[in-house]
């Protein structure tokens, strides 16, 4: 178990990521950290997944916080293109049009860093996601609520449409929400 009195922080604007980690009786302390998020995309999504991770983590380690620090970044990926966070409506309906009736991965590479030691996990967790066939009005309506504008792929699996547009999944769960709970909670014991 992890020890109640120990400081657990949350280097993520996902308000998700938060209640994940309330979900298992953790506390976190949310670190607004800027970062720009930067990858080779020549490389393998696994590593890509986990550098993000390790650079946010870089940056939220000058926040000189005693205890526990966790970050994480989700990605989607279709025929070996990453799709991350869309950047207006239109790309939404886009990226939502592309896994409509299709099978896509999710990868979330996390870091959990020990302050108090300097003992650090950096690891990543991947899930298949199959869509059913999607109806045009359906992504319009999805696009138009806003949900899907801070969801890497466009959606959430956890949310109104987003929930029903999944046919099936196979892996974690909590890693399409966007935070592998089961790795990151054995993480956050490795480095106690």
């Amino acid at each position: 178990m992890i020890p109640s009195n120990l400081k657990i922080f949350l280097a993520s604007k996902s308000p998700r990521r938060k209640k994940l980690l309330e979900q298992i009786n953790l506390q976190p302390e949310i670190l607004h950290c800027h970062f720009d998020e930067y990858f080779d995309s020549k490389k393998r999504v696994p590593t890509i997944a986990k550098s993000l991770a390790f650079q946010k983590m870089e940056v939220a380690k000058n926040e000189n916080k005693k205890g526990i620090i966790i970050t994480a970044d989700t990605i989607v990926v279709i025929d070996g293109k990453i799709l991350g966070k869309p950047e207006s409506v239109k790309q939404a309906v886009a990226m939502l049009k592309s896994l409509g009736g299709r099978k896509h991965f999710v990868y979330t590479g996390f870091c959990v860093f020990n302050s108090l030691n300097g003992k650090m996990i950096n690891d990543y967790e991947k899930t298949e996601v199959t869509f059913r066939k999607l109806k045009e009005a359906e992504i319009k309506e999805y696009v138009a609520g806003g949900s899907p504008m801070d969801k890497a792929g466009a959606y959430g699996i956890q949310d109104d449409y987003g929930a029903i547009f999944i046919e099936k999944i196979n892996g974690c769960y909590y890693n399409v929400v966007g935070l592998p709970l089961t790795k990151v909670y054995q993480a956050i014991l490795k480095v106690l």
